[in-house]
C-alpha cells in the first residue's frame, strides 16, 4: 500500500521521483504527490487520480526544478481521496513536508491536543499530525523532533520528511512499514520498496524500525530512536533489472504467470543435491524436525491459500498435526503455545502487517520461526528465526501468481523432507516424489501453451455476475486460490466450496446459467467430486470441470473441461492453478479492466 520516493544528488529531483513513483504503481494508490526544493522554498503539487495527472501537471517533473526531493502515492485511508488529502502534507508555515506510508493510530488525540493550541489542520488524514507534531518540537535539530515524534505515535509508519531549514537533506524513519535507502554515483535515494530505484542503484541499505536517516550529498547517517548514531552495511541487489519490467507482455500479470516455469526451477533445484532435498539453510536440526508435535501455518490471502495445500501435504507425508491460521485473527484468538512446535509465516513481500504481527505475537511466546517469503531482507525475513527464500524474482502484479506457486514448491519441500527424517515415507517413495517435483517446471510449460482455449472459454463468460469454485481436499484448497484470483481482477462475485458441503447451504444459489468451476484433479476423491457436478447440473449450472488426463469421462458430465498432466496427487495444486490464472486473467481482459491494478486492491499490506 501506497509508495515513497525521494531523492537528494546532482540531477534534476523530480523527473527521477515521478519515475521511481511510477515503478510503485502496483502497490496500490488513488492519489499522487510531490515536494521539491528549488534552493528557497519547497514547492508541493498534488493530484487525485492516477500518477500521469501529476506528471501531466508538473511537466514530466519539468516545472520543479531542485535537486531535492520526497514524492508519495497514496491508498486512502483517513480520509477520502482527493488533492488535499494527497501527500506530502506540510504544517502551516510551509516549512516542513511530510510523506507517510502506515497509518497513525492514535491520530484523533494527538490532532484534538494540536487544535487545542492553535494548530489548522487543511485535511482529514492522520498523517497532516506529524507535520504539525515536527512543527512543536523543531528547535533547529531535525533528527531531535523526529525522535520525539515517534516517541508519541502509535502505529505504523515509513516516513520521508524535508525541512526547509536543512534545504540539502532528506531525513526518513521506520517503523513496521518498509522502508530502505539507496546510493549511486549521482546522489542518495529513499524508497517503500526496490523496483522504485533499480534503475539507479543495487546498492541499498534496510531500515529496521525505530531508525532514522539522514540523506545529505555528502553522507548517509543512520540514528536509532534514542538519536543515537548506528552503523548499517549495505546490501547489494542481485534482481535482473529486466525482471521488474513487461518484457515484451501485455501486462505484469501475464508476464509472470510465464515466468512461473523458471521460479518454480530457481526455487526447487538449488536444493536438489545428489537426489536428495538439502535444506540445510534452513538451520533446522534432524532431531528437532523428529520431536515436532504440531505446526502451525500463518498468512494472508493467497499466501494462506499456499499454507492450506501445505497442511494437506506436511500431514499427509510427514504426518505432524497443521493448523493453519489467517494472520489477521492468529494474534486476537489467544493461540496456544506448545514444546516441540513451529510457527510458519507465509508472506511474499515479506512486510504484510498481520503475518510480520503475528510472527512478533510467536517470538514472545518463545515460537521456534520458519517464513516462506520472496523478499531478501525484508522484516519477516530478518525477524525469523529461519528463512526459506522463494527466490521467485520481483512480482509487480497485484494478483500474485508465480510467488503462490513458488510457495506451493515451498511447501512440498519441507514435507518431503521433514517426511524422510521423520522417516514417514520409504525412499522409493521419496525418490518418486523427488522426480514427480522436477517435471513440476516443464509440465507447467505445457500448460501454459495451451492457453488459447482457455482465453476461448473466458471470453464466453465476460458478463457473468456470480462463479462458484468447488473441491475437495487439495482441490478445494485450489479452489479458494482461483476464486481469489478471479474476483480481484475481475469484480465478479466468486465464492470457494468443500464441495462435500453443497448441501449445507450453498446450494441454493445454483440457478439457470450458474457457471460453477469444479475442480477434480485428486484420485481418492473423484468420484465424490463427479456427485457433486450432477447436483449442481440438475440445479442448471454450467460446469467447467478440471481434471487430469486419465479422467475424461468427466466430459458425460461437465459442459466443458480442461486438462492438466499426472503428477503426484500432492503436487496438483501446481498444475491445476495455471489454467485458473489464466481464466482470470483472460476475463479481466476481456472487461476492459486493469489488470495488473485492480481497484481497491495493494500488491503489499502493511497496514492492519
Amino acid at each position: 500500500m501506497c509508495g515513497i520516493a525521494g531523492y537528494i544528488g546532482t540531477k534534476s529531483a523530480a523527473p527521477i521521483i515521478l519515475d521511481g513513483l511510477s515503478r510503485l504503481e502496483y502497490r496500490g494508490y488513488d492519489s499522487a504527490g510531490i515536494a521539491v526544493f528549488d534552493g528557497e522554498k519547497i514547492h508541493m503539487k498534488k493530484a487525485m487520480g492516477r500518477l500521469r495527472v501529476l506528471d501531466e501537471l508538473t511537466r514530466h517533473g519539468a516545472d520543479m526544478p531542485g535537486f531535492c526531493g520526497i514524492g508519495h502515492t497514496r491508498w486512502a485511508t483517513h480520509g477520502c481521496p482527493s488533492d488535499t488529502n494527497a501527500h506530502p502534507h506540510m504544517n502551516e508555515e510551509n516549512t516542513i513536508a511530510v510523506v507517510h506510508n502506515g497509518i497513525i493510530e492514535n491520530y484523533a488525540r494527538l490532532k484534538k491536543r494540536l487544535e487545542q493550541k492553535g494548530c489548522h489542520f487543511v485535511s482529514e488524514t492522520d498523517t497532516e499530525v506529524l507535520a504539525h507534531m515536527l512543527t512543536e518540537y523543531y528547535n533547529g535539530d531535525p533528527v531531535a523532533a523526529i525522535e520525539k515524534v515517534m516517541h508519541r505515535v502509535e502505529g505504523s509508519y515509513a516516513l520521508g520528511i524535508m525541512f526547509l531549514d536543512h534545504p540539502h537533506h532528506i531525513y526518513a524513519a521506520r517503523k513496521d512499514s518498509p522502508l530502505i535507502v539507496g546510493t549511486n554515483d549521482s546522489g542518495k535515494f529513499i524508497a517503500s520498496d526496490v523496483p522504485a530505484i533499480l534503475h539507479h542503484t543495487r546498492n541499498v541499505y534496510y531500515m529496521e524500525n525505530e531508525e532514522i536517516v539522514c540523506l545529505s550529498n555528502e553522507h548517509i547517517r543512520f540514528f536509532n530512536i534514542d538519536g543515537e548514531a548506528i552503523a548499517k552495511e549495505a546490501v547489494t541487489i542481485d534482481w535482473d533489472i529486466h525482471a521488474a519490467e513487461k518484457g515484451g507482455y501485455e501486462h505484469f500479470m501475464l508476464k509472470e504467470i510465464h515466468e512461473q516455469p523458471k521460479a518454480i526451477r530457481d526455487t526447487i533445484f538449488p536444493r536438489i543435491k545428489k537426489d536428495d532435498i538439502d535444506l540445510s539453510e534452513l538451520g533446522l536440526e534432524e532431531a528437532e524436525i523428529r520431536r515436532l508435535k504440531k505446526i502451525s501455518i500463518i498468512a494472508c490471502g493467497s499466501a494462506f491459500h499456499a499454507g492450506v495445500t501445505g497442511k494437506y501435504v506436511l500431514e499427509g507425508l510427514a504426518r505432524i498435526p497443521v493448523e493453519v491460521d489467517l494472520a489477521s485473527e492468529y494474534r486476537y484468538r489467544d493461540p496456544i503455545y506448545e514444546r516441540d512446535s513451529l510457527v510458519i509465516i507465509v508472506s511474499q513481500s515479506g512486510e504484510t502487517a498481520d503475518s510480520l504481527a503475528a510472527l512478533r505475537e510467536a517470538k514472545a511466546h518463545n515460537g521456534k520461526v520458519l517464513s516462506i517469503v520472496n523478499v531478501v531482507g525484508s522484516s519477516i525475513a530478518r525477524e525469523s528465526d529461519a528463512v526459506f527464500y522463494t527466490w521467485a524474482g520481483p512480482e509487480i502484479a497485484v494478483a500474485t501468481t508465480k510467488a503462490y506457486s513458488c510457495q506451493l514448491a515451498a511447501f512440498y519441500m519441507l514435507a518431503m523432507k521433514f517426511a524422510q527424517i521423520r522417516r514417514t515415507v520409504t525412499a522409493e517413495r521419496f525418490d518418486a516424489l523427488l522426480n514427480a517435483l522436477r517435471l513440476l517446471p516443464e509440465q507447467i510449460e505445457g500448460l501454459l501453451s495451451q492457453k488459447e482455449k482457455i482465453q476461448f472459454f473466458a471470453n464466453h463468460y465476460l458478463a457473468t455476475e456470480h462463479i462458484f469454485f468447488m473441491g475437495r481436499g487439495i482441490d478445494y484448497a485450489l479452489s479458494l486460490e482461483g476464486s481469489l484470483k478471479l474476483k480481484e481482477i475481475s469484480y465478479i462475485h466468486s465464492e470457494a466450496y468443500a464441495a462435500g458441503e453443497l448441501k449445507h447451504g450453498t446450494i441454493s444459489l445454483v440457478e439457470d446459467g450458474t457457471l460453477v468451476v469444479a475442480v477434480a484433479t485428486q484420485d481418492a476423491l473423484y468420484s465424490k467430486t463427479m456427485s457433486n457436478i450432477v447436483e449442481v447440473k440438475t440445479r442448471g449450472a454450467f460446469v467447467m470441470g478440471l481434471t487430469t488426463l486419465r479422467h475424461q469421462d468427466m466430459e458425460n458430465c461437465a459442459d466443458y473441461v480442461l486438462y492438466v498432466p499426472e503428477t503426484e496427487n500432492y503436487f496438483m495444486g501446481s498444475l491445476s492453478i495455471i489454467p485458473l490464472q489464466l481464466f482470470a486473467y483472460y476475463v479481466s481482459l476481456g472487461r476492459g479492466l486493469d489488470v495488473d491494478k485492480p481497484r481497491n486492491l495493494a500488491k503489499s499490506v502493511t497496514v492492519e
